[in-house]
């Protein structure tokens, strides 16, 4: 039971440390919280706050598996090296992607909810 306990602490570590350090877990949180705000402004239903939230954790977790991928690329070469280079890039490319299909959800859920506000 203390494994699970310790297990626990260690992975609120990694989310503390991530949100702490890296500058565009920052801008993520702020995205996630303007999308929240909106979700609430609009009062979107319940489908459409459960594509919302994961999205935001589709996000949240590609960005500290990128820095993950990081980290450990950086601990085993520390030299520059071409394929260090090419992991790093295809975890931030997937980071990307991931951001890239969560604005093309948020659009189809928010942009007709503005337009109907401004066109009532």
């Amino acid at each position: 039971m203390k494994k699970r306990i310790l297990s626990f602490r260690y992975a609120f570590r990694g989310i503390c440390h991530v949100f702490g350090t890296e500058a565009n877990m920052k801008i993520h949180l702020v995205v996630a919280a303007l999308v929240i705000v909106c979700g609430v402004a609009f009062t979107i239903s319940l489908t459409e706050w459960m594509f919302c939230l994961l999205c935001i954790g589709l996000v949240v977790g590609a960005e500290m598996f990128n820095t993950a991928i990081e980290n450990v690329v950086d601990l085993a070469s520390p030299e520059l090296h071409p394929l260090a280079g090419k992991a790093k890039d295809i975890a931030a490319g997937a980071v990307l992607i991931c951001a890239i299909i969560s604005v093309i959800i948020g659009l189809f859920i928010f942009v007709p909810k503005g337009w109907n506000l401004i066109v009532a």
